[in-house]
């Protein structure tokens, strides 16, 4: 029961990006990507599976760090190019700097501002 996939508008690498949205308080946490296999597993398995570019494999968000983020919902866009995940996150870290989310610094003035705290040591996490 794939055909939902091939709803999907994939880009030239076979890959669609993937915001992972708080479903609590609507926060975005982060966004990867995803090619048809990660898409698939984590329809099924019900938790956020990701496609890495730079090591050119899948990998379950918190097979490391424990974070792991539990899938809600996933929404596909308008276009059927861009995927929505509605999680719950685990450990309330998104972001491998030890952040509630990647998105952690704001531009102010022309610079960027970090306004998140870490909540935890990355080198406590990933050690």
């Amino acid at each position: 029961m794939t055909d939902f996939l091939d709803q999907i508008t994939w880009n030239e690498d076979g890959l669609l990006p993937a915001v992972a949205q708080d479903a609590e308080s609507g926060r975005i946490l982060m966004v990867a990507w995803m090619n048809r296999e990660a898409l698939e597993l984590t329809a099924t398995e019900g938790r956020a599976v990701y496609w890495s570019r730079s090591r050119r494999k899948l990998w379950r968000k918190g097979e490391e760090s424990g974070h792991i983020q539990r899938v809600g919902e996933i929404r596909l866009d308008c276009d059927g190019d861009v995927i929505v995940l509605q999680v719950e996150q685990l450990g309330g870290i998104a972001c491998h700097t030890g952040r509630t989310s990647c998105f952690y610094r704001v531009l102010k003035d022309g610079q960027w501002h970090t306004v998140d705290p870490v909540i935890k040591d990355p080198r406590d996490i990933y050690s």
